[in-house]
């Protein structure tokens, strides 16, 4: 039997796989419809294949997936979906949104080889990423598509945007399956997911895979150990007397916008303790610059070193060789011996970020991204022990807080309102809380007991959003759309009606 990630993504002509029974499949069925008739009547006809791609929650592994580490997380209910018909006597791509007050339309040439210009942000760059990245891909498999042409295309998102839910992802994979499918091609599920990962490249932001990954593999009913290279899926189920919130802090994190000084600029802190760890662990400078990429290249190194005393910790290599204090660039050329922007020369998006960093913290972002390693693969290991379900759940409610000190503390990626709505958590019962995502804004996910869960959603509405509806920052109607419980969702799929 082909493992699930060798799997093409699914076609389907009904709703019912993907949205079951019941109040959720009458509620999707009504926003398929509206994406129908409003395609018609913005375009004159109707759309040939709709793509869908969930958003997603992450449970516990933080900014590690890119140093080529495993993470856990799960899809949500909320997606985007993508409708698209091609018009082959045009060469334009046409982009509308569902929420067109928000995102005008956007038009640009039916060229797969158009530079996106980043200065200038606009929300169809997403659609557009998807379009490069397809095209590079069939390329790449010798695939025969035919010439370009033009496409109608239109979006409708309920992921919410700058939640660190993944919003970007669940639009780029939903726009490049609903490529493939109008092109009449498909693909196993784990090349979708390293595509798309590529894709969002095209955009400026460095991604590790996780977010991809997720949200073509995910299950109903299970979270997912994501392992790359190669991409691979383990199920995970989650003990069912707990739930998983998702509270947005409602400060929105611009990761594309803001990459230069924050997400980027902790992929370079941590390239950057890769290769210093790697040199005082015994490689030749030279050897460390052109090998060493992520800190799980050196990790062998780091074990060794701890074995030596007695210990299978990494951070104790972290200890003793990176400094606590941050490191100016000076500092860390003396010991590469060769200049920081020499040895980032063929990537520019890092070269973005040396241009602004004023100096480097790489002990504790060495730290962070070793401890949550392990504390995901504990997290996997206690929910498939012989533990009673209490103790699971307040072990694994443990793992989370510890995560998120080490995402405020060691990699510095939280901010005043996420730190506010983690400690409410706790305080209401919570048996663990912590930012998801990127950080910097964005959602906190929290781990409560089923029995709870309607009374604690009515406090944090209470402690933490009363006050934002008071202000005016939200409306009082909209409050669901930022608080809510969710189960382990479905992954990407593709309808032909």
């Amino acid at each position: 039997m082909a493992k699930h990630e060798d799997l093409p993504v699914p076609i389907y002509d009904t709703l019912d796989p993907v949205y079951g029974v019941g109040t959720d499949k009458e509620e999707a069925e009504r926003r398929f419809d509206e994406l129908k008739s409003k395609f018609v009547e913005l375009f004159g006809e109707p759309p040939e294949v709709i793509g869908r791609s969930p958003g997603r929650v992450n449970l516990i592994g933080e900014h590690i997936d890119y140093e080529g580490y495993s993470v856990l997380p799960m899809a949500i209910r909320q997606d985007t979906i993508v409708a698209i018909r091609k018009v082959p006597t045009q060469n334009i791509l046409r982009i509308a949104n569902s929420n067109h007050h928000k995102y005008p339309l956007c038009t640009y040439p039916a060229n797969p080889n158009q530079v996106l210009d980043l200065k200038n942000h606009k929300w169809g760059h997403y659609f557009v990423c998807g379009y490069k990245g397809f095209y590079d891909y069939v390329k790449l498999k010798g695939v025969d598509v035919g010439q370009p042409v033009g496409l109608d295309v239109l979006v409708d998102g309920t992921v919410l945007t700058g939640s660190g839910l993944s919003s970007s992802t669940a639009f780029v994979c939903s726009s490049t399956i609903a490529i493939m499918a109008a092109f009449g091609v498909n693909f196993p599920k784990k090349e979708i997911a390293q595509l798309t990962c590529e894709c969002e490249k095209h955009i400026g932001t460095q991604s590790g895979g996780m977010d991809q990954a997720i949200a073509v593999m995910a299950k109903t009913g299970f979270a997912e150990l994501i392992d790359f290279n190669p991409i691979r899926a383990t199920d995970v189920q989650l003990p069912s007397g707990g739930t998983f919130i998702i509270a947005h802090s409602l400060a929105e994190s611009q990761k594309a916008v803001t990459a230069a000084t924050n997400y980027n600029n902790r992929v370079v802190e941590c390239h950057l303790a890769s290769i210093v760890l790697g040199i005082k662990l015994g490689m030749k400078p030279q050897e460390a610059i052109s090998k060493v990429n992520t800190l799980s290249d050196v990790e062998g190194l780091c074990l060794s070193f701890a074995s030596s005393h007695k210990s299978s910790d990494p951070i104790l290599a972290v200890k003793e060789f990176l400094k606590e204090d941050p490191y100016t660039a000076e500092e860390i050329e003396k010991i590469t011996e060769e200049r920081l922007t020499s040895v980032f020369s063929s990537n520019p998006i890092y070269l973005d970020v040396i241009k602004v960093a004023a100096n480097y913290k790489l002990h504790q972002r060495a730290a962070h991204v070793y401890s949550e390693a392990r504390r995901v693969h504990a997290f996997k290991d206690i929910v498939s022990s012989k533990l009673s379900e209490k103790e699971m759940l307040k072990k694994l409610g443990d793992l989370m807080n510890e995560s998120h000190y080490s995402c405020s503390v060691l990699y510095e990626c939280s901010c005043s309102e996420l730190e506010e709505l983690v400690k409410i958590c706790c305080q209401n019962g919570a048996l663990g809380a912590r930012l998801t995502g990127a950080g910097w804004g964005g959602c906190v996910v929290a781990l409560v007991k089923e029995s709870i869960v309607p009374q604690f959603i009515l406090d944090l509405k209470e402690r933490f959003y009363q006050s934002r509806i008071d202000k005016g920052d939200i409306s009082k109607n909209d409050v669901d759309l930022y608080v809510f419980a969710s189960k382990p969702s479905i992954g990407a799929a593709i309808f032909k009606f």
